[in-house]
């Protein structure tokens, strides 16, 4: 079989479905691969490259079609393209089926098998399926850019002769895989960024790369990602305020806003509103990566950089990947590449479309002239953290009342140690002779302040801690051997004992120290 691909015809695409490098791992499989001359001309792969990989490239859209069994595609095919299919055709493209019932109506009518790369589900078989994944990296990631572009200033903070420059304030809504990339991106650049989702098992990514996560004060049981596909799923009208609420509170500080969310076959949610606007800095910009659904932010105009009247600009581009066209054409081939391993079990060059399979069946829209979209839900759950329980943060009269706890319960067990020991101590002065008595106590004052100054040396580096611990072993040989000339018996065995085992740690400790300097010195 043939697998084919024609050049994209959306003005503006410059991604391409297949690389000179996905081409040879697809004739492993099995397969002829073809594509349209200058279909990889814009992502920087020439037609000679091509040829070089085995790849037969063809003059013209007709051609390709009419001989490729198999076509892969990377934006959403026009009813023209379609007119193509045959029965005996697979086309595997992002189709947004949610929203194209023409051409789900159009592929049926032809009978031809429809993969929908945005319809793979998020589950861990299907990581390297994800295309949705693999180009909302790259958006998030350009979406940063893109902002520093249009943004006065340097992201970092600096101090210079000519004055000190704040750090950006960046707010980063939705973490998913676009605003997990865009978080990394911030953050690396230097800009004090804080996120908001409401998912909360995603809270801890978000710290991990070193961002702000911004928590409401709301109560509500949150859905699990897994439920939703690893996806955000409807939140209350309730939780919808409280979260509105924190971004007119955070809306007068931050300088850069990236919004990201979305919620599958749905608008996307406005979230950023023109009061939200109105109180950001002039300067400030929004990049709203939900465009292409609406936009989360208000006034947003898709495809378009637009400057509101308080001098906050907001890019509504939906091209970003294609923007990066190299990059994102060699994650998404592989993606394809990846589809086509799976619907070739045998690796003999035939299409093995088994509808039992959760990743292909999930990913169908269309199969032998019948519309399977949508799919049933998986049979294995989505990639998503159980929600931790949220720990509520204490009042300070409750951290108060729990160090006065705290502070009551080791006095009274310091008091009854004390006690115990003093009934010891008696107990023994009754049967021993004033002399012993006198170095007893000397003996047990000496053992009870050690181990409170060792016991609270801070174990963080080992040279200052055996420093600490040399001190007092001096302290306790010095001791032992005022000791030694007492003339019991009893007495001078144990300060020689004190004075040996002082000395093993002294010498013990600073043999340690050698040896750990020695790791650091260059051979």
């Amino acid at each position: 079989m043939k697998i084919g691909t024609p050049r994209e015809v959306e003005s503006g695409e410059n991604r391409v479905a297949m690389t000179p490098d996905s081409a040879r791992q697809l004739q492993k499989l099995g397969y002829d691969c073809m594509i349209e001359a200058g279909a990889g001309a814009k992502a920087g792969f020439s037609d000679e490259t091509y040829r070089d990989a085995g790849v037969e490239v063809v003059d013209s859209a007709d051609v390709l079609w009419a001989g490729a069994d198999i076509i892969a595609k990377v934006r959403i095919p026009t009813l023209d393209e379609l007119d193509y299919l045959t029965a005996d055709k697979t086309l595997i493209t992002f189709f947004n089926p949610g929203g194209n019932e023409e051409g789900l109506n159009k592929a049926k009518e032809k009978g031809a098998n429809v993969i929908a790369m945005e319809m793979v589900p998020r589950i861990s078989r299907a990581q390297k399926m994800d295309a949705l994944s693999s180009m909302a990296n790259i958006a998030g990631y350009r979406a940063v850019i893109e902002a520093g572009n249009n943004f006065g200033r340097f992201f970092t903070g600096q101090i210079t002769a000519a004055g000190k420059v704040p750090p950006a304030k960046v707010l980063v809504v939705g973490a998913g895989v676009a605003g997990l990339a865009a978080i990394g991106t911030s953050t690396s650049l230097g800009a004090i960024t804080y996120a908001f989702d409401v998912r909360p098992e995603v809270a801890e990514q978000v710290e991990s790369m070193g961002a702000e996560f911004v928590y409401l004060d709301f109560e509500e049981e949150q859905q699990d990602g897994s439920a939703t596909g690893g996806y955000a799923a409807v939140s209350s009208p309730e939780f919808r305020e409280a979260q509105l609420k924190k971004f007119r509170e955070l809306a007068p500080d931050i300088d850069i806003v990236i919004t990201t969310a979305l919620i599958p076959n749905r608008p996307a949610p406005k979230l950023w509103l023109e009061d939200m606007i109105a109180a950001m800095k002039p300067g400030s910009v929004i990049v709203d990566l939900a465009a292409e659904k609406g936009g989360n932010a208000e006034g947003t105009v898709m495809d378009e950089k637009i400057v509101t009247e308080n001098g906050v600009t907001i890019i509504g581009y939906t091209d970003f990947p294609s923007r990066m066209a190299t990059q994102a054409s060699t994650l998404y081939s592989t993606n394809i590449r990846h589809m086509l391993t799976d619907l070739t079990p045998e690796k003999d060059g035939q299409i093995n479309h088994n509808m039992e399979d959760d990743v292909i069946r999930g990913a169908t829209v269309t199969h032998q002239g019948e519309i399977t979209f949508p799919p049933p839900p998986p049979k294995v759950a989505a990639i998503a953290a159980k929600p931790k329980e949220k720990v509520k943060e204490l009042t300070a009269a409750e951290k108060r009342a729990n160090e006065v706890a705290a502070f009551k319960a080791q006095t009274k067990q310091q008091v009854t140690l004390l006690a115990v020991g003093g009934g010891l101590l008696l107990a023994v002065g009754l049967v021993a002779p004033a002399s012993f008595m006198q170095h007893f106590i000397v003996f047990v004052l000496s053992v009870f302040i050690g181990f409170q100054v060792i016991w609270n040396v801070s174990h963080s580096l080992h040279t200052p801690l055996m420093a600490i611990t040399n001190a007092i072993s001096s302290i306790i040989i010095l001791g032992a051997l005022m000791q030694i000339g007492s003339g019991s018996f009893l007495v001078i065995l144990l300060a020689a004992l004190s004075v040996f085992m002082a000395g093993i740690n002294i010498f013990g400790g600073f043999l340690v120290t050698r040896r750990m300097l020695a790791m650091f010195q260059k051979s």
